[in-house]
């Protein structure tokens, strides 16, 4: 009897958490929702809201059963139209677009109009398709690969599987489509999944996007008729909802734990129709594998962010060490450690033992049997071409500012730095600021390992081979050795270096293939080559500019890196000093910016020269109306500035300034301002969290901490969407495992690197893609961005909670 009791009382339990979880069912026909998009449980069908197609993110979108499964549904003539005027009829349950292909010209509408739980789509041009677009000319959609691998299609009775890769015959440079026909259905097998299209004009084929190279979708398209301008495309489009269809609660966590003291809140997400919520039950992992609750509270509503309504469930009061789980109703978290040394090991360090390693460049990068890369890039550089704009976005104008003109080679450039996230590109910021966040680390936290061999005058990195040498000064060294090139050679800093055509621009893969490695000559016939010279202008081109903001960053780097090498590399440190005075000097007297501050803070702490205190006090006017770009600099030194007037004005200004930010944490259930456009926020999130490091330890008692702990746990998975990854490759139980990188044509990842993380499907959606490492809005690795910043956090938080 007593047994019977038992699992009375567990079925009541589990019957009275079902009650609170799910919401009442009701609608069954699509409607257009207060966002501007049809919606039904389990389906949402998005109209031209987006506007990143070469992202995967554009024209119509369809959100089956909670997840993004198709997008980019639009006419295409080998380019993106731009979008006009959309009109949005909800008593109709239509919305229509205007586009319009300027180049070409063409301008055209699409009406999408809900039917049901189906949409038909069609297409008007206002004029006929121009000749030479005739058979080149298609409306489609792209199916996202990833989740069909290994699923079925049939069109009219044809069928096949959506396969892993692309494979012949090929059609000239295109793939033979897989089929062509009038209704096609994808993954019939699946019913959470099941998508049905019907040409109700003209045919479909079903083809695969990926004949290039692994990045691209599979396309469902139909050819745009010649000699017509009504209804030249008719399509219907049936994505089947789950019945009843329910968002399942995600349980956001850190994905790496806490530390005993450390606040720890579980972030639930639930459907936007949920107003109730249950109990948060937290369990412990024996020895034995048994589990003992040892937790138990409500998950309080926080209210409706984005699609989902959150709750939030507070549990600091569990400080004991040891291995846990989260329960809330049915849904169970990932594990998750609380630990005095939760952050000494695993966390931080593969970004200094593995990412860094493997990105820096004029090396070659060694572990054990494995080449991660050969020598590259020692052909650096090419003066880049006056007026002349990058497909990457590089600008070189009217002039150089130097003496070098195109083609001629630059010296001191074959040194030092790292590749930037996945197309090897050495942008100036990215290899100050990373460098910068170096030196601030070996100064601040007092931190050194050693795992990594680097020798500069062999040119060869080997990983966990350990020299004796702190790998945080290596770094340092290596970052400053392309700084340092660029201003001996040009006498300023260089943009960046990048590849002069698409080609090389689109290698994945070994980056010692973007060149012969040879240094371009113009004096050798074509194909000669010596052993340090070629007549192949394959070199990257350097690309120069007149930017206040970077050279003022770079003299705040180098001041930096001075203090941080005067021991290691004192020639190099002084070196670092000298040509750090020179560029604020230059650089201050063009413009005032943010960055003047920060240079000056940095000046002063390198030299202790009051003049740069001076030159910070002289600009309290600029400062107190530009507190979010300065204040943290301020913050660095302001225990040594005496001035009474500028330190009254400043204790004023920074209250004020913290409860801004405490308004700004209450924005979203993440406690952190999270503001992304097309890419995920996620490094906009560490920046912010890394200034506000100097506004706590700066203005003591001003600035509660907060944001720099929820700036750490929203990269390592509290963060909102459905995968609760963190954004950190290889670092937490759930981590991004294919990413952005260098390596991404093998769906693979590099240990340390970090995302830019989830971004959002406009308007109201977040997205982090799992097993697919070619959205570089959301799984890009950018140097500069994340890496050094997420370092910089792990460590600030160990400090800080650890006094």
């Amino acid at each position: 009897m007593k047994n019977k009791s038992v699992f009375n009382f567990i079925c009541l339990s589990i019957l009275i958490n079902l009650c609170i979880f799910v919401p009442a069912q009701g609608q069954t026909t699509l409607s257009i929702n207060d966002q501007d998009y049809f919606e039904m449980p389990g389906l949402d069908i998005i109209v031209f809201q987006d506007y990143y197609p070469g992202g995967h993110q554009s024209g119509i979108t369809i959100v089956q059963n909670g997840v993004r499964v198709a997008a980019n549904g639009d006419i295409r003539l080998g380019g993106a139209a731009e979008v006009g005027p959309k009109k949005v009829d909800r008593a109709a349950g239509t919305i229509q677009t205007q586009l319009n292909y300027s180049r070409i010209p063409l301008q055209y509408n699409i009406l999408v109009k809900a039917q049901g739980q189906k949409i038909v789509v069609t297409a008007d041009l206002d004029q006929p398709l121009p000749e030479n677009w005739v058979g080149r000319a298609w409306f489609q959609l792209e199916l996202f690969p990833a989740i069909l691998f290994g699923k079925s299609w049939n069109m009219d009775g044809q069928t096949g599987i959506f396969p892993t890769d692309s494979y012949s015959p090929m059609s000239g440079a295109d793939l033979e489509p897989y089929a062509e026909g009038k209704v096609l259905v994808v993954a019939p097998d699946v019913e959470s999944q099941r998508l049905t299209i019907r040409a109700l004009k003209g045919n479909l084929q079903l083809v695969d996007g990926r004949s290039n190279g692994k990045a691209g979708w599979f396309v469902i398209r139909t050819a745009i008729p010649p000699d017509q301008t009504k209804g030249v495309i008719e399509w219907e489009i049936e994505a089947m909802p789950q019945k009843d269809f329910i968002y399942d609660p995600v349980i956001h966590i850190s994905q790496v734990g806490y530390l005993p003291n450390q606040s720890k809140k579980a972030v639930i997400e639930l459907d936007k129709r949920t107003n109730r919520t249950g109990t948060i039950d937290i369990m412990k992992i024996n020895p034995d594998g048994k589990r003992t609750k040892v937790f138990s509270a409500p998950a309080v509503l926080w209210g409706k962010y984005l699609r989902y309504n959150y709750a939030i469930c507070d549990f600091s009061s569990l400080k004991d060490p040891g291995m846990y789980m989260i329960q809330y109703g049915n849904v169970i978290s990932n594990l998750f450690r609380i630990s005095d040394d939760i952050y000494d090991r695993y966390v931080w360090q593969p970004t200094l033992e593995y990412f860094l390693p493997v990105q820096m460049c004029h090396m070659r990068v060694e572990q054990g049997s494995r080449v991660w890369h050969d020598w590259c890039h020692l052909d650096d550089a090419i003066m880049a071409p006056t007026d002349h704009v990058h497909f990457d976005g590089y600008r070189q104008g009217p002039e150089t500012f130097t003496k070098f003109q195109h083609p001629e080679h630059v010296p001191f450039l074959d040194r030092g730095g790292w590749h930037d996230a996945g197309d090897y590109d050495l942008r100036i910021e990215s290899q100050a600021v990373t460098t910068w966040r170096l030196a601030m680390m070996h100064e601040l936290f007092g931190i050194d390992l050693d795992a990594t061999t680097v020798d500069q005058q062999k040119r060869i990195v080997t990983i966990h081979k350990p020299d004796g040498v702190s790998d945080f000064l290596q770094q340092v060294e290596h970052g400053v050795l392309t700084i340092l090139g660029g201003y001996k050679a040009l006498g300023r800093l260089y943009r960046g270096m990048i590849s002069p055509t698409n080609k090389q621009y689109g290698l994945q893969g070994d980056g010692s293939a973007q060149t012969d490695n040879l240094i371009y000559s113009r004096d050798l016939p074509e194909g000669a080559k010596t052993a340090y010279h070629s007549a192949v202008l394959d070199d990257n081109w350097v690309f120069t500019e007149n930017s206040p903001g970077h050279e003022l960053t770079g003299a705040a780097t180098l001041a930096s890196a001075a203090r941080a090498l005067k021991s290691y590399r004192p020639e190099m440190a002084a070196e670092c000093l000298t040509a750090a005075e020179d560029l604020y000097k230059t650089a201050s007297q063009k413009t005032m910016r943010n960055e003047r501050i920060a240079a000056a803070a940095e000046l002063y702490l390198t030299t202790k020269n009051k003049a740069y205190l001076d030159t910070i006090t002289s600009h309290k006017d600029f400062i107190l109306t530009h507190m979010q770009g300065t204040a943290w600099a301020v913050g660095m030194v302001y225990k040594d500035i005496t001035d009474i007037t500028f330190r009254k004005e400043m204790d004023k200004a920074v209250r004020d300034f913290s409860a801004q930010l405490e308004k700004e944490n209450a924005e979203n259930p993440f406690g952190i301002p999270y503001k992304p456009d097309i890419w995920g926020a996620g490094w906009t999130i560490q920046s912010l969290g890394v200034r506000h490091y100097f506004l706590v330890t700066g203005f003591p008692g001003v600035f509660k901490p907060d944001r720099i702990y929820n700036a750490l746990n929203f990269v390592l998975g509290c963060h909102p969407g459905i995968n609760t990854a963190s954004f950190a490759s290889g670092v937490g139980v759930k981590s991004l495992t294919a990413a952005y990188g260098v390596n991404r044509a093998d769906l693979s990842y590099i240990p340390g690197g970090v995302a830019s993380g989830t971004a959002i499907i406009r308007p109201d959606l977040p997205e982090l893609k799992e097993n697919w490492s070619f959205l570089w809005q959301q799984t890009e690795y950018v140097m500069g961005g994340g890496e050094t910043d997420f370092m910089f956090l792990v460590l600030a938080t160990n400090q800080l909670l650890k006094k």
